[in-house]
């Protein structure tokens, strides 16, 4: 997780052996990157932005011209088509399909192997809220079905409802990781509590500063007030993120 140019989609080239790291070391699947077979990355499922298709193709002759390389059973493609929502614009030309079905399609694509590592390079940029919350309903499912998910965000939101483990990228560096509970609770140290007022205003109080507050009689609710991911993650960048 990390803004733009902070080294996400950079990661994910080393890590499926598209690019050589110049320093560090990176290993997956139990084995340095520079050492990966073809069987190795057979396992890898990849979808980024630069992920191609045949616009003049349909979304099913797309992806049947894949299903050839991994002999897979038709009836196996369109169940999956059938859980993304799919399976009834299958015959829809790739370059009609809107934004969200295309990123849906290029997800299929990806899946049709069954791969152990999925990759995913900001699944939901550029998609609307709606189709967004599509994708992460999807992304949960396989979640359950125990694919493991290698995903790069800049939304602190998204990178809260989908991960397991987090780790905070800026410029090329690792700055913080851990889950997103853990990480609130260690940068939780000095807890607050929003306090609604019967008039409807607002106010913040730290904890230990309960019994100070004013006009309790008028109290309408107490809300503890965690830290999010975006906050964190200012407090550890001086409040700048890189371009």
């Amino acid at each position: 997780m990390g803004p733009s140019g902070s080294g996400k989609t950079t990661t994910i080239n080393i890590l499926t052996g598209q690019l050589e790291a110049d320093a560090g070391k990176a290993s997956i699947l139990g084995k340095p990157v520079n050492r990966l077979l073809p069987e190795d990355l057979a396992k890898f499922g990849l979808v980024t932005d630069s992920s191609g298709y045949y616009e003049k193709l349909t979304m099913y002759d797309n992806l049947l011209f894949y299903k050839r390389f991994y002999k897979v059973k038709q009836a196996v493609l369109d169940e999956i088509l059938k859980r993304f929502g799919l399976y009834e614009h299958r015959n829809t030309l790739a370059e009609k399909l809107s934004i969200g079905m295309r990123q849906r399609m290029l997800l299929v694509r990806a899946l049709i192997k069954n791969p152990k590592i999925l990759f995913l390079d900001e699944p939901t940029s550029g998609l609307d809220p709606t189709m967004s919350r599509k994708i992460h309903q999807l992304l949960l499912q396989l979640k359950k079905s125990g694919t493991t998910i290698f995903l790069t965000t800049h939304d602190m939101q998204e990178a809260s409802l989908l991960c397991d483990n987090l780790v905070l990228l800026n410029r090329g560096e690792i700055i913080e990781q851990g889950s997103p509970a853990d990480l609130v609770k260690k940068y939780n140290r000095q807890k607050k509590i929003q306090v609604t007022y019967s008039d409807g205003s607002e106010k913040i109080f730290f904890l230990k500063d309960l019994s100070t507050i004013d006009h309790q009689d008028q109290i309408e609710t107490l809300h503890t007030c965690e830290p999010t991911l975006e906050e964190i993650f200012l407090k550890l960048t001086g409040g700048k993120l890189s371009d």
